[in-house]
């Protein structure tokens, strides 16, 4: 997760146990909007075997639907779900096994989107990320028709009021969301762009990156926006900081602070 970093840096930041593992989240951000209930990227979801479960041992009693149940919502009211991008750990709670063991659409009434570029980059997938392309998380969607692909353009309006930037350092085409509040406040969704808030320095990018050096390219493109005290930062892998904010240090290096989560209620 830390790529490069020495180990007797990072540890600090997030200890392993002694298997070398990390608690990491996997959390989803709802948003009712105008009518439209919009889920961004949906987890690893529990279809996957014991086995392939077993090599990252996902625990906590949580999951997407009872999370959406207890935010007083039913899958079926989900209208549109946004995948950043085809990692298993992002689109694996899209779909689930029925009780006859059929794969089923997670939320049924809903239109499910990515971008055809990255559609096609993930059914096939190059070596190294083959093993986080994993077929039945997606593929299934589209030839049920239930997929629709955003076109690639920087700040294209997915919806009104929410806009979409593409980045290629952590995958071909990742899609990184913003969501324009009626307060001017920003929200931006940042999936693997900045997985947590111990990724902000430059250096800390992660091995599953297929190309680092545009992730840094990336992250400046990113940081020139989100340089603004409206912008929000949502953090979909940090187990301890939901939301923070871009700043400069007095030696000009970047730093996330903290924010109160109310604002996103």
């Amino acid at each position: 997760m830390f790529g490069v970093v020495p180990k007797q840096i990072w540890k600090h930041l997030n200890p392993p146990d002694d298997n070398n593992m990390c608690t990491w989240s996997m959390r989803c951000l709802l948003v009712e909007h105008k009518g439209r209930i919009i889920v961004f990227d949906t987890g690893m979801g529990d279809k996957q075997d014991d086995k392939f479960r077993s090599y990252f041992e996902p625990h906590g009693d949580d999951t997407l639907i009872s999370s959406i149940r207890q935010a007083g919502y039913d899958p079926s009211d989900i209208t549109d779900v946004f995948h950043t991008h085809f990692h298993f750990d992002h689109v694996g709670g899209s779909l689930l096994k029925n009780q006859k063991g059929e794969i089923e659409p997670a939320f049924p009434n809903a239109t499910y989107w990515s971008n055809k570029l990255h559609y096609d980059w993930a059914a096939d997938p190059n070596a190294r990320e083959k093993a986080s392309f994993l077929a039945e998380n997606f593929e299934p969607l589209n030839e049920m028709g239930l997929m629709q692909f955003i076109d690639l353009e920087d700040g294209i309006e997915f919806m009104e009021d929410i806009t979409v930037d593409f980045y290629y350092g952590h995958t071909e085409a990742m899609m990184v969301p913003t969501i324009h509040l009626p307060d001017g406040k920003k929200l931006v969704f940042t999936a693997d762009l900045l997985p947590s808030a111990h990724h902000v320095r430059m250096p800390y990018v992660m091995s599953y990156d297929i190309r680092p050096l545009e992730t840094l390219n990336d992250r400046k493109r990113f940081y020139e926006k989100a340089l603004d005290p409206d912008c929000y930062l949502f953090f979909e892998h940090d187990k301890d900081t939901v939301l923070g904010q871009l700043v400069k240090d007095e030696k000009g290096r970047f730093e996330i602070t903290e924010a109160d989560t109310s604002l996103l209620f």
